[in-house]
Formats: C-alpha cells, structure tokens, sequence
C-alpha cells in the first residue's frame, strides 16, 4: 500500500500510555475525567465512547495527537452527552461534526491549533456553552447561529481568516471576554475592534437596534444554574460539603497509595508480558522474513525466466523488424534509381539543340510529302491503299465505340441496373452489324470522300511518329512507377512504420510533376501534327486527285529507322531488343561501331559508356538481355535464324500499320506486395485504376472516385484523374 494511505502508527510508550489512561478511567472511584491526549492516536477509539457512555464521564481531553475526525465509524455522538469539557486543541481537525448541538451539556469547547474551515450551525444548540476556544484555524467566517449562545462568557478568535462578525452576537449578552485580531477587520471596524469587548457588544447592538446591558446583570441565571448543578451532585448542602470533602479527600489519598503500589505491580507485570510478547512477535517476525526471502527468491528466479524468454522474443521481433525493413529500403533503393533514370531520360531527351535538330528534320521531311510526282500518281494502288484506310478506319471506330459502349454501361449499371442489360446488348448488336458490313461498300466510299481520306492518314501519322510514341511510353513507365509507389506506401502503414516516409512523397510528387509535364507535351505534339496536316491541305494542289491516298501510300512505304539498320547489316534480334528497351535512339550508335549479339556478350558496361550509352541502368538491362537471347539460342539454334522466306529486299506492300509493341520492363519490387495493395482502399474489391494529380497516388477503382473531391490517403485536392488502362 503507497504511504500516503497508511495511518500513522503510534509508538510502543503512546500504546502504553492509551491503555494506561484506558485502565484507570475504568477503575471504580476514578475521576470522571478521561485523559487520552499525547497518545499519537489518528482517530478516537471505539472504547473511549464506550467509557464515557457507561461512566457517565464528564471530561473528555483529547488533545496533542493526530486526530482528523471527532466521531470516528459506527460511532455515535450521544455516548458523550454527558460531557461538559471538551479539550481537543492541538490535532489536523477539518470539521466539526453536523449535529455537536447534542451535546446540551457541554460547557467548555477547546478546538485551537486544528485546521478548522467551519464551524456547524447546531453550534448554536449549545445553550450552556460559556467558553469557546477556536484561535489558530482556518475560519472565514462565523455561523449566525452562534448569537443562540444564551450563556458563552468567552470567546477566542483570534489568529483566523475573520473579518466581519455577525450582527447576531449582539444577542449573546453573557459575554465577558472575546478575543480577536483587530488589525484584520472590517466589521466592526478596526478603532471598534481596538478598543475591547465592551466597544465591540455596544457597536454590535447599535447595529441591530438593541440596547446595550453590561454582562454582569445577565450572569447570575448562569451561575445559580451551576450551583444547581453542584447541589445535584452533592444533597447535603453546602455546609457537610467541607468536612466530607476533607474526609473523602483524606480517604482518597490512602486509596491512591494502594492503588499506586498495586498498578506498580501490574505495571511490572503488564511490562514482563509485554517483553514476552515482543520475543514471539520477533520470532514470528523472523519467520515471517525467512519464508518472505524464499518467496522473493522464487519470484526473482520466475522473472528471470520470463525476462530472458522476453528478450529472445524480443531479439526474434527486432531481426524481424530489420528484415522487413531492409527489404523496404532495398525497394525504395530501386524505386529511387528508376525515378532518377527517368529524371535522366526526360532531362537528355530535353536537350534543346537534339528538339530543333528533330523540328527541323521533320519539316524537311513533311515539305517533301507536301510535293507529289507524276510517277507516284501513276504508281498509286488505289484498292490497296483504300484497303488499308478502311482497317484503320475500322480499328478507330471499334475503339471509339467499345469506348462508349463502356461508359454507358457504367452509367447505366449505376442508375439501372435491372434495364442495363437489353441496352448494351443493342449497342453490341449494332457494333457487331458495323463490322460485319460490306467491305467492298467502304472501301468505295473510302475512295469517293476525301474527309475519311484525310481522316485515316491523320491516324496513321500519329501512330507512326517517333516522339509521340516516346511520350507514350515514359507516360505508361511512370504510371506503373506510381502504381508500386503508393502499394509500398499501403504497406508502410500496414507495417506501421515511418521511415524513409519523406523520401518516398519527394519520388512521387517528382514523378506527378514529370507524368503531368510529359502529357502537356503529348497534347502539343499531337497540336503540331494537326498544324502540319493542315498546312498539307492548304498548299495541296486544288485539282490533285487522290492526294490522300498517295500521302497515305508515301507514309506507309516511309521505312523505320530500325527497318534501315537492318537493311545495312544489324541484327534483326538486336534492333528488337532495342526497341523493347525504348533505347531506339541508340541504333544509329550500334549501325556506326557495327556492334553484334556476340560482341555484346563480351563488353562491360563501361565499354557500352565509352561508346555512347550513357544510363547505367540501360547498361546493365542490355547486357543482361543479350546474355539471355545467347543462353536459348545455344538451346535452339534456329532463334537467331530469319524466317524462311523473309528477304531483306523484298517489296513492302501496304497493310494496316502495326505499332511496335511498347514494352516496358521496370524492376519492379516483389509480387507480393502488389498482389496485397492493389485493390481500391475505398470498395476493398476493384482494382486501382485512377492516377490522382497533384499528388500521383494510385489507389481507387473508376466507380469509385468520381464523387471524390480529395484524395482518401493524403487528404488533397483532386485536380486532374487520369486512367490507367492494365494489360493482361
């Protein structure tokens, strides 16, 4: 148990004196006084109330001690009616019980030095009260009901909080004596307060409207009540009173001699029990210490046990802990090269001289389609070419109707999802019928409007444009590098843990910024082609038959860069595994030192530096490649073979263009960690597929975000959505 809630214990020689003073109020021809002051006792015992009850005591001095509270538990105030001296100065009393005014015949109340606050109102129900004692608390104020107090003579206040007395003490007109602190009031004043009891009573009873009455004419009532009083205790009158005192005194003295001879005894007797019972509580003391030591013993040898199977657990968490942490660092190691490579990749590809060197080529190139031949004229395959626009018309339109097809079914799931079924198989039906038309019909109206003419080379240039296609595939790297940024920031806080958090929001926040920067760019590529295709039109010939067709023609017998190199010599493999790499700018690099498969094989990353390639991670991805296609063809020979067939001169006939397949390939972190974050944190079921900008997480399904205003990880502003479309 804390210290603050154990009671003080008195000392061996205060339980001496308790029992001492307790056997002699019991004693028959004892006083009728009970003195238990200075026993160091925290609250009165239950036998005091007893003694004073059956003896019918009449002095109760309590005071020197610890008390806290004048009735202690189950204990009632009526065993002290008899009381008429009440001495308990000296202790930490708060209060005073409730109902004191049961002790009618209480005459003397002595409550100095204690920490008084207030005094009870049935304070006033002590009708024969004459001296009443609180100096030294902590009073503020003093109840009205003590003008009640027909027969107080004193009073003592003084070294208190009073600074205002009640006006009914003017009642109390017995009092001889009051004892206060002048200098602290403020009723009555201080020059009232200065000049005694008498100035006091007469300012009081002014106030009131009484008239003053000195205290002498009302005290005869209270001194013939004492003398009825002592008539009550003694009936033979005042005048045998002498001689049976001197007799009893007489008496009582001789008494006292044998009675103090014979608690000498007992007092000897009491002190040899007592020694005898120290040594047993030693010894029970001492078997009580041996038997606690074993116990603590036994618990230190438990804790021990517990600790050290704690600190293994511990050890086990913490490896753990490390683990896993390495293995997110290693993550956002790799994540942190890709981004710098793309930073690397954007900022090169920046290069001013490397963009108008680019503009200016592409200008000399278009004002070269701008002029037709009459050999080109008459070269033209009309039903080929016508052909070819009408697969690429078709591809378009099919995208742009599965397109709508799927918004309206989304629209209608959400609103209708009872009648959604008969509409989209409608639409189907109609998409169905759209392919299944004539071809013959649309490659005739092909060839009669020049609008759809214009409209499928318009197609074909931006599909075939290099830089566009570039700005496509850093768009869809970055967005893959967002997608795995915001899983390994769910799984941050799956594991609950923070570090490296900043690092990880400067990566994404770099590659919204570059993601947002690279579609401002996509949208002003796709505004210069649209320029150039209007400068086509307007300085085309007014009477030029099939001008579209023959530019369509041009621009599909136009060869790819990778197409020419293969021409002069390069391997088919490599220039594919180039162009899989998105490092196609580095064919011309590889035409120029006639750098092969097998050679490949036996370079270093700083050769493949010292030729031109400049990104490590590149470097490596490259020779690793190469390392890969040498170990299957070692396995099947007949990989680095062309196909049966296939002619490098062969005449190219006009189909409808096939993009190159735009792979890409990061290093992305363990499937685990996708498989676990990739669904929408909002319906727990789709799949991720919005990007948010400004922040780049990717983390809602397309259903789900379009109430959305803020983003659900971070809490900020949606500015732009952007749709990632997966490949399966």
């Amino acid at each position: 148990m804390p210290l603050f809630f154990r009671k003080r214990k008195p000392s061996d020689e205060a339980r001496k004196r308790l029992e001492y003073q307790m056997c002699l109020a019991k004693e028959a021809g004892a006083d009728d006084i009970l003195d238990i002051s200075k026993c160091e006792l925290s609250e009165i015992p239950f036998g005091a109330f007893a003694t004073c009850k059956v003896l019918q005591k009449k002095v109760l001095i309590v005071h020197t001690n610890h008390l806290t509270s004048l009735l202690p538990k189950s204990c009632s105030l009526l065993s002290l009616a008899t009381i008429k001296v009440l001495d308990l100065h000296d202790n930490q009393l708060t209060a005073l019980p409730d109902d004191i005014g049961q002790l009618t015949f209480l005459q003397v109340l002595n409550v100095e030095r204690n920490q008084l606050t207030y005094l009870p109102r049935s304070i006033g129900n002590l009708a024969q009260l004459q001296t009443l004692n609180v100096k030294d608390n902590k009073l503020k104020e003093l109840p009205d009901t003590l003008g009640e107090l027909r027969s107080l003579r004193t009073l003592d206040i003084s070294e208190n909080e009073i600074q205002k007395l009640p006006q009914m003490l003017a009642h109390v007109r017995t009092l001889e004596t009051l004892s206060l602190d002048a200098s602290s009031m403020v009723y009555p004043p201080q020059e009232v307060c200065g000049a005694g009891t008498q100035a006091i009573q007469q300012f009081l009873c002014k106030e009131s409207g009484l008239e003053y009455y000195p205290p002498s004419q009302y005290l005869l009532p209270v001194l013939e009540q004492d003398g009825a009083e002592s008539s009550q205790d003694n009936p033979d009158g005042p005048t045998d009173r002498l001689s049976r005192e001197a007799l009893e005194w007489q008496n009582r003295f001789s008494d006292y001699e044998k009675r103090k001879e014979q608690k000498m005894l007992e007092k000897l007797e009491f002190e040899r029990r007592l020694e005898l019972g120290q040594r047993e509580h030693a010894q029970l003391l001492q078997l009580s210490n041996s038997q606690k030591d074993e116990i603590l013993q036994t618990v230190k040898k438990e804790q021990s046990r517990l600790e050290q199977g704690l600190n293994e657990h511990q050890r086990y968490v913490d490896a753990e802990r490390q683990r896993l942490h390495e293995q997110l660092k290693q993550t956002e190691l790799n994540i942190s090269q890709r981004i710098q490579k793309l930073l690397e990749e954007n900022q090169r590809q920046k290069k001013s001289s490397e963009i108008l060197k680019s503009l200016e080529n592409e200008r000399i190139r278009m004002e070269q389609l701008m002029s037709i031949t009459q050999e080109e004229t008459e070269n033209l395959r009309r039903r080929e070419i016508a052909s070819a626009m009408q697969q690429m018309l078709t591809e378009s339109c099919k995208n742009r109707l599965i397109q709508m097809a799927y918004e309206s079914q989304r629209q209608n799931l959400a609103q209708q999802a009872c009648s959604s079924m008969a509409e989209m198989d409608e639409r189907f039906q109609q998409i169905l019928s759209w392919q299944q038309m004539d071809q013959n019909k649309a490659i005739s109206q092909i060839l009669q409007q020049s609008t759809m003419q214009k409209a499928a080379f318009e197609a074909l240039q931006v599909k075939k444009d290099r830089m566009h296609r570039q700005i496509r595939n850093q768009i869809k790297l970055i967005e893959t590098e967002l997608l795995q940024l915001t899983q390994l920031e769910l799984k941050r806080k799956s594991l609950d843990t923070e570090a490296l958090q900043e690092m990880i929001e400067e990566q994404r926040w770099a590659l919204s910024s570059l993601l947002q920067q690279l579609l401002k760019e996509k949208k002003q590529r796709e505004e210069e082609l649209r320029e150039i295709l209007t400068e086509l039109e307007a300085k085309s010939e007014t009477r030029q038959e099939n001008y579209w067709l023959i530019q369509y023609q041009r621009l599909l017998n136009q060869k790819p860069l990778s197409l020419k190199l293969q021409e002069e010599g390069m391997e088919r493999q490599l220039v594919s595994l180039l162009v899989e790499l998105s490092a196609e700018h580095y064919l011309p690099i590889f035409a120029h030192h006639r750098i092969s498969l097998h050679m490949l094989s036996q370079m270093s990353p700083r050769d493949l530096a010292k030729v031109g390639i400049s990104e490590v991670g590149l470097q490596h991805e490259i020779l690793r490649r190469v390392q890969e296609l040498l170990d299957t063809t070692r396995i099947q020979p007949d990989v680095l073979e062309p196909p049966k067939g296939e002619a490098l001169g062969a005449p190219v006939f006009p189909t409808a263009p096939q993009e190159p397949p735009e792979l890409v390939r990061p290093s992305a972190p363990p499937a685990e960690l996708e498989a676990q974050t990739s669904e929408c944190v909002v319906c727990l079921e789709q799949e991720a597929q919005m990007i948010f900008l400004n922040c780049g997480h990717v983390c809602c399904c397309q259903q789900c975000c379009q109430p959305l205003r803020t983003c659900p990880l971070c809490r900020q502003e949606i500015a732009q959505r952007l749709r990632i479309y997966h490949s399966s």
